[in-house]
């Protein structure tokens, strides 16, 4: 066992080979590969008819552009020297990708959210995303330029705070670490109280009963996925052979009780799903089952998991299996995970998870939000994401790493204006492409 005293000067001597103000100092490599040429060879394994949406949803603004993008900015990332301090990176932990969830106990949380890039790597990777697309967001606001870089800052200092705290406390106290919702509201002034208690109603309330009536439609005495093409449609036969046949190769890999519990529910309908901004295109379903009735429903959505983009920038990973690496990195990143969580291998040997579709989730908007507003929750963005880290990393070396100066917060900030300049550009390119015809794109309803 290394003392603490090894790992913290671990974090020290990962100073030498990427000192801590030269985060900030970052510029495209001149061979760097076109933004739109990395989006169309995303694409060729994609379904060709859900492009046009990728596309249409990403042109709407930078910030769209940058969810979409993960897989642009992971090269940039990569072409950079790192630190070594390796962590199970979300690899795509922009501000939208934080939100609130409910633990098995049924406690709203407020964590990471998506895990499809999931895959080890330098902690700062993420750290970057996130305080990138704070900058990118706070520019969408209208905020003035010292305010975006603030707002930026606040993500990185909420992480440094959060990972020097964590290091003082012991193994299990690290890994129970989470945040309850609750917490939110002393971050919120009086005039936005009100309206943060509302969306935490409102989260309570997403569940997959709440779904039933919004979702589903009755259809000669029978429920089933109500359709809403292209981005909800029902599949036919084979395909839903297929599905009940890798529902049954899924349950293998849940935990007795959890398998027990799922065999009390029975198959109804399932259909096809149009998800996210950079996932559109990725073989994704909806799964509609019920308990002890049709009043007793569970959602559970199968995604398709491909590699991840930090994937080829990277040494390899502990599974093969796309679906089990994706899986087992929630596990890792969230405090506490879904239940019903498993992966399964598809037709044409494709990797899945699954997972619920509903369970108390919701995002914050950050559109309008004030200054302050972005900055409180920018900083509480990097708090959960130092949570997360904190579980697979060397958390006493990371802080070692970041001191007790706020060095790294401010090259973070540096880094972050300038790559929401290289966003704002990359963006620019994309709606350029798609009005001179190189990719297509379908207007967002």
């Amino acid at each position: 066992m290394t003392s603490p005293a090894d790992r913290a000067q671990r974090g020290k001597d990962a100073r030498k080979y990427v000192a801590r103000s030269a985060h900030g100092l970052w510029l495209p490599s001149v061979e760097r590969p076109d933004p739109v040429a990395v989006l169309e060879r995303q694409g060729r394994d994609r379904l060709p008819e859900l492009l046009p949406v990728r596309y249409g949803r990403m042109t709407t603004s930078p910030l769209d552009f940058l969810r979409g993008a993960a897989a642009v900015m992971a090269g940039d990332l990569a072409a950079q020297p790192h630190t070594g301090l390796t962590v199970q990176l979300c690899g795509d932990a922009h501000l939208l990708n934080f939100g609130l969830y409910a633990s098995p106990e049924r406690t709203l949380l407020f964590d990471l959210g998506d895990f499809d890039e999931t895959f080890p790597g330098p902690f700062e990777w993420d750290v970057k995303r996130l305080a990138a697309s704070v900058a990118v967001a706070a520019r969408e606001n209208g905020h003035p330029e010292p305010k975006v870089r603030q707002a930026a800052l606040a993500a990185a200092a909420g992480y440094h705070t959060a990972m020097r705290r964590l290091a003082r406390l012991g193994e299990l106290a690290a890994w129970y670490e989470r945040i309850p919702a609750d917490l939110l509201l002393p971050l919120v002034r009086d005039g936005r109280r009100r309206r943060l208690e509302s969306s935490l109603t409102r989260a309570r309330r997403r569940t997959s009963l709440h779904a039933l009536g919004g979702l589903t439609e009755v259809v000669d005495g029978r429920r089933r996925i109500a359709q809403d093409p292209p981005f909800l449609e029902s599949v036919g036969p084979s395909d839903t052979a297929a599905l009940r046949k890798i529902f049954s190769d899924y349950r293998s890999t849940l935990s007795e009780g959890r398998r027990l519990l799922l065999n009390r529910y029975r198959f109804v309908d399932a259909a096809r799903k149009v998800v996210g901004v950079g996932s559109v295109g990725t073989r994704c379903f909806l799964v509609l089952l019920a308990g002890k009735d049709d009043d007793d429903p569970l959602f559970l959505q199968i995604k398709e998991a491909r590699e991840s983009v930090l994937e080829p920038h990277l040494p390899s990973g502990p599974y093969v299996h796309h679906g089990h690496r994706v899986v087992e990195g929630q596990r890792l990143l969230q405090a506490a995970g879904d239940i019903f969580l498993g992966w399964t291998t598809g037709p044409q040997g494709r990797a899945f998870y699954w997972r619920q579709l509903r369970d108390t989730k919701s995002t914050a908007s950050v559109v309008g939000a004030s200054p302050a507003a972005l900055r409180r929750y920018a900083r509480l963005c990097g708090t959960a994401l130092a949570r997360a880290h904190a579980r697979s990393g060397d958390r006493i070396a990371i802080a070692s790493y970041l001191g007790s100066a706020d060095t790294f917060d401010r090259s973070v900030a540096d880094f972050a204006t300038g790559y929401a300049d290289r966003t704002a550009a990359d963006h620019a390119g994309l709606v350029a492409a798609v009005a001179a015809g190189v990719v297509r794109a379908a207007p967002e309803r």
